[in-house]
């Protein structure tokens, strides 16, 4: 074992924990050692074995073949399969806040998002936005058993639900975080909209006008943290300080969505597919590839936030244009019913 390999090992371990566990009693429970022998190894003093090497790439998802150098046109993703998904709105949304504080618990922590459609976590802001989405995706795309004779109609939230999404939101909201954004945003959401107004599976057409309603607040919501380059909850004051939003316009097509994070501790990206399932990974290979396209993406964008007021206002009138087009046929059908 070379020692930077071992040293590389468990620096991606260590950012693959939350920093106020102990290494010692984390990697000691996987590999059934005591903390000493874990810091020998950390320290280099003692090689790992071939089994413990396997151990520890399993429980903390990263590739061994792109550390040793083997194949680096093979990348390892991890992701959930959609057979075993145990879905649930609180499920989805838990699953990502556990991500999203693992983040926040390192040191100088960072996001640069490419928006395809659907800024998710921004939606968080006006939560039946989220459950129309989660829903669309468990009945259209999922189709699991529990939503086949179901409408979509209005719902409470549930109080835990609500709570886990507001807390995934105000995480998400404190890390700075540069966002591209292009001219596809919302389009998708709102064809889902008028999708189930259209296959009568939306209980009430007023429901559907109402859901086109409160994304024109969300587009609203969405400049007004363009204008003063802050994220912040929706109905709240702007921070003075730190919550940096940088919002980039992609004239073209982001062509995917997805969260590149870096900190202290290393970096890793999630990739949508499958919709609103994501794939994600560690390889450095991949990583390094991937940093130097999106920063080709981002100098091909014109910035947004805290600037470019013309090109800003343009951008949004143009979306909320598409939306009261959807807006119009829905008036207009329910109308001739």
């Amino acid at each position: 074992m070379i020692n930077d390999h071992q040293a590389t090992i468990f620096a991606l371990i260590k950012q693959n924990m939350n920093p106020k566990d102990s290494l010692g009693q984390v990697v000691g429970e996987v590999l059934s050692l005591s903390s000493d022998a874990v810091y020998r190894r950390y320290r280099g003093e003692t090689h790992l074995t071939i089994f413990e090497l396997e151990k520890l790439s399993k429980a903390f998802s990263f590739s061994l073949d792109s550390i040793f150098g083997m194949n680096k046109n093979m990348v390892l993703f991890n992701f959930k399969p959609l057979d075993e998904y145990d879905f649930s709105m609180d499920i989805y949304l838990q699953d990502m806040l556990d991500n999203v504080k693992l983040l926040k618990a390192q040191k100088n922590p960072e996001l640069i998002l490419t928006i395809d459609n659907t800024p998710f976590l921004q939606l968080l802001n006006y939560p039946h936005l989220i459950r129309f989405k989660l829903f669309f995706w468990a009945k259209t795309y999922l189709r699991l058993k529990e939503y086949e004779n179901i409408d979509f109609g209005y719902e409470k939230i549930s109080s835990k639900t609500f709570d886990t999404g507001l807390e995934l939101l105000k995480t998400y909201n404190s890390i700075p975080s540069k966002e591209i954004y292009d001219p596809e945003l919302l389009r998708g959401f709102a064809r889902e909209i008028y999708y189930y107004y259209h296959s009568r599976l939306i209980k009430d057409a007023e429901y559907a006008l109402y859901l086109l309603e409160v994304l024109d607040r969300f587009l609203d919501h969405l400049k007004a943290q363009a204008v003063v380059g802050k994220k912040f909850v929706s109905k709240s004051t702007p921070p003075a300080y730190g919550n940096d939003f940088e919002m980039y316009f992609n004239e073209t097509n982001n062509g995917n969505s997805s969260i590149f994070y870096r900190s202290d501790a290393g970096q890793g990206l999630y990739i949508s597919h499958n919709m609103l399932n994501y794939v994600h990974t560690t390889d450095k290979t991949y990583l390094d590839d991937s940093n130097n396209f999106i920063k080709k993406q981002l100098n091909n964008s014109s910035i947004m936030s805290t600037t470019n007021e013309k090109d800003r206002n343009n951008y949004f009138f143009q979306v909320k244009k598409m939306i009261d087009g959807i807006r119009k046929k829905i008036e207009t059908e329910s109308s001739e019913a």
